[in-house]
């Protein structure tokens, strides 16, 4: 429980979930397997359209589940390793930057459509380097996004991963805008081997506005990500990053994700709840 005003807040439990050309099934998923909230995610920019808006909305309200945020993935080539992952991923390459940023404004309008306040992103491998002329440019085109989601009623939220948690900071003080936050992905964090997720809490902790429950670990070689694994098996230490998020007064949502498919993924998830639910 979240002590707020002296009211106890209890954190809610969420499930991120694609957005199919059908939304209903996956928001039923979300329901059956008792879960209040989840995140909507969508790799595919065609099915931000007004029939999928109507879809998505009606299957939530339905089934009366929360979708906390918009998880905006992109066209195009994405390598999730250290060695093209930096030209592929996210708002960083600049070849690629001009049709992504189309596609956040897109999402942001679809979002509004179905009356969601965020959508999330990996910006992708920020520079370092503050005065690297990619991460010059790459600030004004943030503002760019945060600006027009500022106009929608909504946040921009980073979800945390290929920055070290500093850099994620300075970004967005330099971008400025007063509707960023943070999607905290506490294993990405570890697979990335840019962080400890709980210490990662006092750099960037009060722009925490979601979280992923997921679990990994740290890179074992220099051009592999870390290995993402069921909850409660890897490295991130669960009941001290809930109880320091409880202590930074965070009331959103702990999002279930398990990168995986089929009947495995189910079965983890619903140990993650469990797992999830003596925390909370």
């Amino acid at each position: 429980m979240v002590r707020t005003g002296g009211i106890h807040v209890k954190l809610k439990l969420g499930l991120i979930v694609s957005l199919r050309r059908d939304p209903k099934e996956e928001i039923e998923k979300v329901r059956r397997l008792g879960f209040p909230t989840c995140q909507v995610s969508c790799w595919n920019p065609d099915l931000y359209n007004e029939e999928m808006a109507k879809l998505l909305k009606q299957a939530a309200e339905e089934n009366d589940v929360e979708i906390t945020t918009l998880w905006t993935g992109f066209s195009g080539k994405a390598v999730w390793n250290f060695i093209d992952g930096p030209s592929t991923i996210g708002l960083v390459p600049p070849d690629t930057r001009k049709e992504r940023l189309k596609t956040l404004k897109k999402a942001s309008s679809f979002a509004r459509k179905i009356g969601v306040e965020s959508i999330t992103t990996h910006v992708g491998f920020i520079p370092e380097c503050p005065k690297d002329p990619v991460y010059v440019s790459l600030v004004e085109a943030l503002k760019t996004v945060a600006q027009f989601c500022g106009e929608n009623e909504q946040s921009f939220w980073f979800e945390t991963g290929q920055e070290t948690p500093i850099t994620l900071l300075r970004t967005i003080e330099d971008v400025g805008t007063d509707n960023l936050g943070i999607n905290l992905d506490p294993a990405n964090l570890l697979m990335y081997g840019k962080a400890n997720p709980v210490d990662a809490l006092d750099i960037i902790g009060p722009y925490v506005r979601g979280v992923h429950a997921k679990d990994g670990e740290y890179p074992t070689n220099g051009r592999e990500l870390g290995k993402e694994k069921p909850l409660g098996e890897g490295r991130v230490n669960f009941p001290a990053l809930i109880s320091k998020l409880k202590k930074l007064g965070y009331t959103g949502a702990l999002t279930i994700e398990r990168e995986i498919t089929g009947p495995q993924q189910i079965r983890d998830i619903k140990k993650a709840k469990m797992f999830l639910e003596k925390l909370i």
